[in-house]
């Protein structure tokens, strides 16, 4: 028989890793297989009867995660290891728990987070390949000297053209800590630290570097998009605003590679 005196409630903090291509996102959907709903079905499993897991932010639709950060409150009577062997014994192959540890009852991994780091992986070929794009950006023509466009980012700026917020009329001021292009053979990845990201926002970003890449845009637009992005001298710049930021890169060349935080305990 168990030691049902050795069970206490505690909350824990677990890093995930998956493959996003048949998920729908992150966040629980009723009727929908996302990354949060398939984690409590298995933790239910163990006798969690919470009401929601914490999540340290939303991944879109086929985006992938090797340090997505969640949390949750359970009576728990054995180790960590057992914990993390529960866990992923339980769960599909697309998604596992990388790692378990015990916070403090307080500990919110949004709210905590000091920054995310992203990683945006492309290729360039004018053929098809169904195994890299399941994890890349197929991009054709070819991109030229990217690396330069990366310093544009860095620094405090108001990215209200580049994505949009969580709530209505929501802060779209976001600080780039890090932000660098590196190129191997036909690959390129892009990765990117901020202290927040609004929604699709390194998707976007990604895009108008490829654009000018390909020399479709002028990297002086991006500068100017950026520095003008709350206003503008009229319809006719608002238009042109539109028509180089509003196309995406795809969902799968994205990861979350890190969610960073100060004195965590």
């Amino acid at each position: 028989m168990p030691d049902y005196q050795s069970y206490r409630m505690a909350r824990y903090q677990v890093i995930l890793a998956y493959d996003g291509t048949n998920f729908l996102g992150s966040q629980r959907q009723i009727s929908s297989r996302t990354v949060q709903g398939v984690l409590e079905k298995a933790l239910h499993k163990l006798g969690w009867n919470g009401k929601t897991v914490y999540f340290a932010g939303r991944t879109d639709t086929g985006t992938h995660a090797i340090g997505q950060v969640a949390a949750f409150d359970l009576n728990w009577g054995h180790g960590l290891t057992d914990l993390h062997n529960a866990l992923n014994t339980r769960l599909p192959h697309d998604l596992v728990v990388r790692e378990v540890k015990e916070v403090v009852t307080e500990f919110h991994p949004r709210f905590d987070a000091t920054s995310r780091h992203y990683r945006y992986r492309l290729f360039c070929d004018n053929v098809r390949d169904p195994l890299r794009e399941r994890y890349a950006w197929r991009v054709w023509p070819p991109v030229f000297n990217l690396a330069p466009l990366a310093e544009i980012w860095i620094g405090k700026h108001d990215f209200a053209a580049f994505g949009t917020p969580a709530r209505a009329k929501g802060n779209t001021v976001r600080t780039v800590l890090f932000a660098e292009w590196n190129n191997h053979d036909d690959e390129w990845a892009f990765d990117i630290q901020a202290d927040a990201f609004l929604y699709r926002m390194v998707r976007r970003i990604v895009y108008v570097q490829v654009a000018v890449g390909q020399g479709r845009i002028l990297a002086e637009k991006l500068v100017q998009v950026l520095e003008n992005c709350k206003g503008g001298s009229g319809e006719v710049w608002k238009e042109e605003q539109f028509r180089i930021t509003s196309s995406l890169a795809p969902a799968s060349g994205l990861m979350l590679v890190e969610v960073l935080y100060d004195n965590l305990v």
